[in-house]
C-alpha cells in the first residue's frame, strides 16, 4: 500500500490481489479473472464497475512489462521510505497476540490507542510472518530490508516498521 496525506492508497497489487513477488502468470491469471468480473458491459453499469476497470488495466499495463514493473516496484520502495513517521521500529519493539490462523504485531502510540497489522494484511503485501512460539521473523518478497508504514488506530501519527529480512526474534510475550 502506498500512503500518501495520512491515507492508504492502492497499489496495482492490491488492484489485482496479488502480491508483490507475484510472477507474470500470476499476474496475467489474477487480470484475466478480475477483468471479466468487473467488464462493464458484462454488469450493464459503467457508473459502479468502470473505475474498478480502469482501474484493473492500468494494473495490468505496468506489471506486466517488466520494465515498467521494475520501475514501478522502484517507485514503491521509494514511496514507503518518504513518508514522514513520528518514528522507525523494529520488530523487537512490537507485542504479539496469536489468534489461531492470524497473529497480530501491536506497538502503543502514546496516544494510549495501538500501531497494529496482522499476518493477513503482511500477507496481501507481500510480506510472509513465521511464528513458531518462540522465535518470529518477517520474510519480505525481495529477501531485502524494507519497511511498512503503520497508522495509529485513533490519531493521526504513523510509525514505520523497519523489517531486516536476515533476523529471527527470540519471544518471550514481547518480540
Amino acid at each position: 500500500m502506498i500512503l500518501g496525506s495520512n491515507s492508504i492508497r492502492e497499489t496495482h497489487y492490491d488492484v489485482l490481489s496479488i502480491k508483490e513477488d507475484a510472477s507474470h502468470e500470476e499476474i496475467r491469471t489474477s487480470y484475466k479473472t478480475a477483468i471479466l468480473n468487473s467488464h462493464p458491459d458484462k454488469l450493464h453499469s459503467y457508473h459502479e464497475t468502470g473505475d474498478r476497470f480502469l482501474r484493473i488495466q492500468k494494473a495490468w499495463e505496468i506489471l506486466s512489462d517488466p520494465k515498467s514493473r521494475a520501475v514501478y516496484d522502484s517507485e514503491l520502495r521509494d514511496s514507503r521510505q518518504d513518508v514522514v513517521a513520528s518514528e522507525d521500529i523494529v520488530l523487537e519493539d512490537m507485542m504479539i497476540e496469536d489468534a489461531g490462523e492470524v497473529m497480530e504485531l501491536f506497538y502503543q502510540c502514546r496516544c494510549g490507542d495501538h500501531f497494529s497489522v496482522d499476518s493477513l494484511e503482511l500477507g496481501k503485501m507481500g510480506y510472509t510472518l513465521f511464528w513458531d512460539g518462540t522465535e518470529i521473523s518477517l520474510r519480505t518478497p525481495d529477501a531485502f530490508p524494507a519497511s511498512i508504514v503503520l497508522p495509529c488506530g485513533s490519531c493521526s501519527l504513523l510509525v514505520r516498521l523497519m523489517i531486516n529480512p536476515d533476523i529471527k526474534v527470540t519471544t518471550d510475550g514481547r518480540l
